[in-house]
């Protein structure tokens, strides 16, 4: 939710930031007169001026709109370019539109787009799949919203269970499950200003724990009715939030002594290895999720199970019907075009070599950052994991979600997404996650330290 709350380790005064933010919106205007001309027609046809709310949401005064995206660029309509390391919240991890997965889908555009029938690539993903993270059977789903949705619905099915066990200021898709917070009460969250579903019996589909509170876990568990636990390995909604020593190794004994499935949701943690996190730290979920770059930012995501999982759902449905009672799959789920996409990019971009250059790409960085904040003596924090890291605006790394949310400073995280902008870098909305694709050279690495350095050195200045 944003709010107006600042962070205790500003840094800034209210004064100088707002004369700061001033300049850097003259500076936006100025530069990007077509996107703000577009923008203010667009208003004819699009809700508040573009196709989907969030969008809009940049922190600047209107959105930029692109003319063309490659590799690790962006230009957009007025012909300003922007090192991209937001890379389309990771849908596009491996860079604008990879080669490979180019070719790939350009041959089956003219070949049959969707026909409700499988194709070879599917063999092809799925052996890249159980190769990397681990487990046998996969599913194809468009989203990895849907893919969550469809899992949650076969984990009721399987335990006859009606919740869902997620961690505070999660984000797993728009999944009425997955959207309640705890309340100031410790219980879910109702007030209808913050409340984005109103109107379901939230207590009834959800129960919300902290990440890293494995007591917490347990007493939810205790009541035998969780269906399944859906969490991210590595918090990345809220300002990352890394799992505490013995965290995910006590999910999964508490999953399996209450009888809960476990799904790991790794959309985002993918940027830690070829198999994510899973792979890398050794996880043994029960099913996981994955969308956004698998196919390169083409719509499509996917479930991977155990046979355990796959032997249940079949003895619980059949083989043939297991999609029908339970209302999984879309008529486009699983299409050609979607599927030689994602074969493609698995086994040609995001490769080992890729991960290798992408993890050293976030080192770097993040050495760096760390390196102009003990120069401008600023009591922030850096997370890293993997491809990606966080500048945090507090000392020390958070362990839950509330504690990231609480040092959320709204104003400033606009200003600094504003100020990036400005001197062409794009960097995660919302948030200050920054994600380092293959093909970022040290040269653009540096360049996005530099910036930040000189922001940091203007709030310290007398």
């Amino acid at each position: 939710m944003i709010t107006d709350m600042k962070a205790r380790y500003r840094v800034v005064s209210d004064e100088k930031l707002a004369a700061l933010k001033a300049r850097e919106h003259a500076t936006f205007l100025q530069r990007t007169p077509r996107s703000r001309a577009t923008f203010e027609k667009a208003h004819e046809m699009l809700l508040n001026g573009v196709p989907m709310p969030w969008m809009g949401d940049w922190g600047t005064a209107h959105p930029i709109f692109v003319q063309k995206a490659s590799g690790n660029r962006i230009i957009d309509i007025d012909g300003n370019e922007y090192l991209d390391f937001c890379l389309g919240d990771t849908g596009a991890m491996f860079g604008h539109s990879p080669e490979p997965t180019a070719n790939a889908v350009a041959d089956q555009v003219r070949n049959g787009i969707t026909t409700m029938l499988p194709t070879e690539s599917a063999l092809v993903a799925g052996a890249e799949l159980s190769r990397r993270f681990g487990l046998p059977y996969w599913q194809v789903a468009m989203t990895a919203t849907e893919a969550n949705r469809y899992v949650i619905r076969i984990s009721r099915a399987l335990t006859r269970r009606p919740k869902v066990l997620v961690m505070n200021e999660c984000y797993h898709g728009s999944l009425d499950e997955s959207l309640p917070h705890i309340g100031p009460d410790g219980s879910l969250e109702l007030r209808s200003d913050y409340d984005m579903n109103p109107g379901l019996p939230k207590d009834q589909l959800t129960r919300v724990v902290e990440f890293n509170d494995l007591a917490a876990l347990e007493r939810e568990l205790a009541h035998r009715d969780v269906a399944c636990v859906l969490a991210e390995p590595v918090m990345t909604n809220c300002g990352m939030v890394l799992p505490q020593p013995g965290y995910l190794e006590g999910l999964r004994e508490l999953c399996t002594r209450y009888g809960s499935i476990l799904v790991i949701d790794e959309t985002h943690t993918f940027s830690t290895g070829p198999g994510g996190y899973t792979a890398a730290y050794g996880l043994k979920p029960d099913f996981i999720t994955l969308g956004k770059s698998i196919a390169g930012g083409i719509p499509v995501a996917v479930y991977g199970f155990t046979r355990e999982m796959a032997a249940r759902i079949n003895a619980t449905f059949g083989r043939k019907s297991v999609s029908d009672p339970m209302g999984i799959g879309g008529t486009l789920s699983g299409n050609a075009f979607a599927v030689r996409a994602m074969a493609a990019t698995l086994t040609e971009v995001a490769t080992e070599e890729a991960f290798t250059r992408m993890i050293a790409g976030q080192e770097r960085l993040s050495d760096g950052l760390d390196a102009a904040l003990r120069q401008h003596d600023i009591p922030w924090s850096v997370t890293r994991c993997g491809a990606r890291c966080e500048l945090q605006f507090m000392p020390t790394l958070p362990v839950t979600g509330s504690e990231a949310k609480s040092q959320f400073d709204w104003e400033l995280i606009y200003y600094t997404h504003l100020y990036l902008s400005n001197r062409g870098i794009l960097i995660t909305p919302f948030h200050n996650m920054m994600l380092v694709p293959p093909m970022a050279s040290d040269a653009d690495i540096d360049r996005l330290v530099s910036v930040w350095n000189d922001c940091m050195a203007e709030f310290v200045e007398d």
